[in-house]
């Protein structure tokens, strides 16, 4: 796959995966450049749209429940149906699948009631839908702070080791969210990398105060750092999505070996009528071919494989924070 970006576009996507808030000295350290040649390729890649570092959040940390959709709808009706979805602020990942006439997507819901007005009233009396799937996801593998850069991306392992930030400890718990969070999370949304004054004037807290949310938001898995890249920077073609049904005894076995494997971005156990998810990263279609056929088919406790390729991906992570709790009637 033909790009324009070089071995140091590459090194500092990598660089930001292990760190999103890495100082550019940092990075100009340990990639052995300049710290005003780190500072105007990040610029360069942020202003074209090929590298953006966003603020991601766990729904599940508020106990939410993600589901992954399967919407059936007329080949004429798509595309009106997936950018209705992508407009909503509780989805993601919101996919055009081949032949036209499927879209994916993942949902937030925040209470059993979301869920039912969603999946029971609105979507399957959507003109022109003919038909929903909901899947929950119930353990993930791999993805959310897993990024796929980590394992595609050119660093040395050494280099990783000097990059990756101080472990945090985890705080289990729930996590209650006010105003002043809903509005550091939306600026992180938009971006990442924003300093600690720029995050205080969008809160209306002071910047040490700022700092300390940010960890302990973190602590608790709420809060993590994700990367937007133009896929041509690591070579990455077209996403497909995998649906396996896996013997239960085999599942976690199964997800767990998935998780380590370069070409899986997603992985996941789910609901449903197959029982556990993944999305896969492949160059070309001969590189899908030899990973169904080799590293797939070796799989344990497989007895069924569905396949689909996104054609068209509406909207990626959602870019909106979770929004206030509803009042009960």
């Amino acid at each position: 796959m033909e790009s324009d970006f070089d071995l140091l576009d590459r090194q500092l996507v990598h660089a930001l995966a292990v760190d999103g808030r890495a100082p550019f000295s940092t990075i100009a350290r340990v990639l052995g450049v300049s710290d005003r040649t780190i500072a105007r390729r990040y610029a360069r890649l942020r202003s074209t749209g090929a590298v953006r570092v966003v603020g991601g959040v766990d729904p599940t940390a508020l106990g939410a429940v993600l589901w992954l959709l399967r919407v059936r709808c007329a080949p004429s009706a798509a595309v009106a149906v997936a950018e209705a979805l992508a407009r909503r602020p509780d989805t993601a990942w919101v996919n055009l699948t081949s032949g036209g006439a499927e879209i994916t997507c993942t949902v937030r819901t925040e209470s059993p009631a979301d869920s039912e007005a969603l999946l029971l009233a609105r979507l399957p009396h959507t003109p022109r839908v003919e038909g929903v799937s909901a899947y929950s996801v119930l353990h993930t593998f791999y993805g959310g702070p897993d990024s796929v850069i980590g394992k595609l991306g050119p660093l040395a392992p050494e280099a990783v080791a000097a990059l990756r930030p101080r472990r945090l400890p985890h705080r289990p718990g729930p996590v209650r969210l006010d105003d002043h969070d809903r509005r550091l999370l939306a600026a992180l949304a938009a971006d990442g990398r924003a300093d600690y004054e720029q995050l205080a004037a969008a809160t209306g807290w002071s910047p040490p105060t700022v700092r300390r949310r940010m960890t302990e938001l973190r602590e608790r898995g709420l809060l993590y750092l994700d990367i937007d890249c133009d896929g041509r920077l690591l070579g990455i073609g077209p996403r497909t999505q995998l649906w396996f049904t896996v013997a239960p005894a085999r599942l976690a076995e199964v997800g767990e070996a998935l998780a380590t494997h370069p070409e899986i971005a997603f992985a996941a156990a789910t609901t449903g009528p197959t029982n556990l998810y993944a999305s896969a990263l492949c160059p070309d279609q001969r590189t899908l071919y030899r990973y169904l056929t080799t590293r797939v088919a070796a799989l344990p406790g497989v007895t069924r494989l569905e396949t689909g390729q996104i054609i068209r991906t509406v909207k990626q992570a959602a870019n909106r924070p979770p929004g206030p709790p509803r009042r009960r009637p």
